[in-house]
C-alpha cells in the first residue's frame, strides 16, 4: 500500500465519500431543506442509477433472488434510519455512533459463529463498548436519546448488508447494483405512505413531503457520488488491501466526519465526544489487529 499510489488515492477518495454521506446528509435535514423519507428514496435511486451504469458490461450478478432481496433490505434498513437519525445528531456523533454499531455488529457476529477473540481483542471490545456508554450516559452534552438509538438500528443494518456481501459470489459492483435496485422501490413505497399520511409531533417520522431544490441536490450527491461512485471506488481499492488494513483504516471515517463537520457545518466536539472517540476507535483498532482464534 505505502509503494502504490493507485491503492492510496482510491482508498483516499473512498474514504471521503463515506464521510461526504454524513456531511450531506445532517445539512439537508437540519436546515429543513428535504425531509428525511424523501432525501431516503432520492439517495437510494440515484446511487441505483449510477451503479447501474457503473455495472453495464459486467458479469451478471449470480446471486439467488433470496439473498439478493435480503441485502436490499438490510441496505433500506441501514439507509432509512441514517437519515431519520440526522434530524436529532450532528453529523460527527452520529458518524461515530453508526461506526461503533457496525463494528459491533460483525464482531459480535463473529463470536456467536464461532471466532474465540483473544485477550488483546477482548480488552480493545470492552474499551469501545465503554466509550459508547460514555457517550450516552445522559447529560448536557449527551446526544438525543432517539437519535442515536435511530443511528445505531442503521449501524446494525450496515453491518449485516456488509456480512451479507462478504459471502456474495461475483462482481462486487454489480451485486450492490442489485441491492440498490430493489431497495430503491422499498423507499419510494415508504414514502408515498409515511411522507403524506403519518405525521408524528415531533416531525422525525413523518411531517407530510418537503423538499428545495438545495436539499434534493444534496440527497442526488449522497446517493450518487458519496454512496453509488463510493462503494465502487472503495471495492476498487480493496485489492490493493490486506484485510486488515482495510478494517483499520475505515477508522478514518469518523474521524473525517468530525472534521467536516467543524470545518464546513460549524460544529463543535465536545469533551464528551472527543474522549468517546478516542475509546471508541482505539478499542475498535485493538480488536480488528488482534487475530481471531479460529474455531477447531
Amino acid at each position: 500500500m505505502a509503494s502504490d499510489p493507485r491503492g492510496i488515492a482510491l482508498t483516499a477518495i473512498a474514504l471521503t465519500c463515506f464521510a461526504g454521506n454524513s456531511l450531506l446528509c445532517r445539512p439537508a435535514l437540519a436546515g429543513g431543506s428535504v425531509d428525511a423519507t424523501t432525501f431516503t428514496a432520492v439517495r437510494l435511486a440515484s446511487g441505483a442509477l449510477v451503479l447501474a451504469l457503473l455495472s453495464r458490461g459486467r458479469p451478471s450478478d449470480t446471486r439467488t433472488s433470496r439473498a439478493k432481496w435480503l441485502s436490499a433490505l438490510a441496505l433500506f434498513a441501514y439507509a432509512a434510519p441514517f437519515s431519520y437519525a440526522y434530524l436529532k445528531l450532528g453529523a460527527a456523533i452520529g458518524a461515530l455512533i453508526l461506526f461503533a454499531s457496525v463494528q459491533a455488529t460483525m464482531i459480535g457476529w463473529g463470536v456467536l459463529r464461532g471466532e474465540r477473540p483473544r485477550p488483546l481483542a477482548w480488552l480493545g471490545i470492552s474499551i469501545a463498548l465503554a466509550g459508547l456508554a460514555t457517550l450516552t450516559v445522559p447529560g448536557k452534552s449527551a446526544p438525543d436519546p432517539l437519535g442515536a438509538a435511530t443511528m445505531a438500528l442503521a449501524g446494525v443494518a450496515w453491518g449485516a448488508y456488509s456480512l451479507l456481501g462478504r459471502v456474495s459470489p461475483g462482481d462486487p459492483v454489480v451485486t450492490t447494483a442489485a441491492s440498490f435496485a430493489r431497495a430503491a422501490p422499498m423507499a419510494a413505497a415508504v414514502f408515498v405512505i409515511v411522507a403524506t399520511r403519518f405525521v408524528t409531533p415531533d416531525g422525525m417520522f413523518g411531517s407530510g413531503a418537503q423538499a428545495s431544490p438545495r436539499g434534493l441536490a444534496l440527497a442526488f450527491v449522497s446517493g450518487a457520488l458519496a454512496s453509488g461512485v463510493g462503494y465502487s471506488v472503495w471495492y476498487a481499492a480493496l485489492p490493493h488491501l490486506t484485510t486488515t488494513r482495510a478494517a483499520v483504516l475505515q477508522l478514518l471515517v469518523p474521524v473525517l466526519a468530525a472534521l467536516g463537520a467543524v470545518v464546513l457545518l460549524g460544529e463543535t466536539v465536545s469533551a464528551r465526544l472527543a474522549g468517546a472517540s478516542v475509546a471508541i476507535l482505539s478499542g475498535v483498532a485493538l480488536t480488528i489487529t488482534a487475530r481471531a482464534k479460529k474455531p477447531g
